[in-house]
């Protein structure tokens, strides 16, 4: 008789289109950095549903927060206004340093909205001519799934078969701050990047680019525009990526984590310059700005200050790196990381690995074949950064030459 795992996996096959290649693990709750299956066993969350779990799963504060507003009102949509929404945006424009901040749901919503509110920069202030502003964009970027953003996407598997591409991008290669600057042109209104491409493969730029490409975007009265989706809200050891470099943007483009994992929440932040030119009517969203997200985000935010996030992720990446940095095997390329956004890299395919990992109770992510990154929530301890190391090695010794 199939057990209750195979029964859960095969209805969602059956049923849902297969845009995914899931472990073969059914998640049936979660507390901090574990997580327990339909059949009972405990897990390490290594993934963090790429980074939304910051906080770690279910975080009290947040669940509070979340509960304490579902019995009042969830929505009313931006058709009037909430008493939830200016302290969340406040909060993050104080985190962030910016003038203004723009509510939406999912990650690529609010890429698509750092694309409107560039381009419309562009042309009410630069002075591009209509429909010709550009945007550079880094190859091996990751940036979301709407057919703009993956008609730039260098990824093949993300662009098949959903052509034509929105035109307006240019695509320069990751981390190099002369190509940027040869790829700017009159036209050129904004530069999206990761500050580390998590998709990717933890790709780290090398150290003054990120200073490199402030310069330039200024000097060529270009918007800098970081996707600090994934590297965002304490993941790298810092609030922000670009802190490494006491960078600041000109526009943060946020999600995941905004949320503590329980609401699709993102965010742009940015100046009155850029933001300050929407108009009621030009950009929108129902759910955007929710009392629900606002509620939800303002618990989240407020644990990742108060609870010293990420120094957290600094001391316990550390730690973490230093353990990964005295892995043996022969097919073993590179350890990089920064923070608790980790990986490592071989000379072959991981995804035997990564199941491996999953029999023993760590759950992790192959990427771009051979390379599994590492992401658990910030409040991990050293203590349980150990013990997951501990099956880490097991299953890395084991792994075939």
């Amino acid at each position: 008789m199939a057990s209750k795992t195979d029964r859960i996996i095969a209805l969602a096959d059956k049923r849902g289109a297969h845009n995914y290649h899931p472990l073969a693990v059914a998640i049936a709750r979660a507390k901090g950095p574990f997580v327990w299956d339909v059949e009972g066993k405990k897990y390490f969350d290594f993934i963090s549903a790429y980074s939304a779990l910051n906080q770690g799963h279910n975080h009290p504060k947040i669940v509070a927060a979340a509960k304490k507003q579902l019995g009042l009102v969830a929505l009313t949509s931006r058709a009037m206004h909430n008493e939830r929404l200016g302290p969340f945006l406040d909060l993050l424009c104080r985190l962030t340093g910016k003038e203004r901040a723009l509510p939406m749901n999912s990650g690529a919503e609010a890429v698509e909205t750092a694309i409107k509110a560039m381009r419309l920069w562009g042309y009410r202030r630069k002075g591009v001519p209509a429909d010709k502003a550009e945007i550079i964009v880094c190859a091996e970027n990751f940036h979301g799934r709407t057919t703009t953003i993956v008609g730039f996407s260098s990824d093949h598997d993300s662009s098949d078969g959903f052509g034509p591409a929105t035109p307006g991008f240019r695509v320069i290669p990751y981390g190099n701050a002369a190509a940027l600057e040869r790829a700017i042109t009159p036209n050129t209104v904004g530069f999206l990047f990761e500050p580390i491409q998590g998709e990717g493969g933890v790709i780290i730029p090398a150290e003054g680019w990120l200073a490199a490409v402030r310069e330039i975007c200024s000097e060529s009265k270009v918007l800098m525009c970081a996707d600090e989706i994934q590297t965002g809200l304490g993941r790298t050891g810092r609030m922000f990526a670009c802190d490494h470099e006491a960078v600041k943007p000109d526009l943060y483009v946020l999600g995941k984590a905004l949320s503590g994992g329980l609401y699709p929440i993102s965010a742009v932040c940015a100046d009155d310059e850029v933001l300050g030119l929407f108009t009621p009517g030009t950009h929108g969203s129902t759910f955007g700005g929710s009392p629900l997200a606002c509620a939800i985000g303002l618990a989240a935010l407020q644990v990742i200050v108060d609870e010293k996030l990420p120094q957290k992720s600094a001391r316990t990446g550390a730690y973490l790196k230093g353990l990964f940095e005295t892995l043996e095997h022969p097919l073993l390329k590179d350890v990089r990381g920064r923070g608790l956004m980790l990986a490592i890299e071989f000379k072959t395919r991981v995804r035997p690995l990564v199941e491996d990992l999953l029999k023993r109770g760590v759950l992790s992510k192959d990427t771009h074949q051979n390379t599994i990154r590492f992401a658990p929530p910030l409040a991990l301890t050293q203590a349980q950064a150990k013990d997951a190391f501990a099956l880490i090695k097991q299953a890395v010794a084991s792994f075939p030459a």
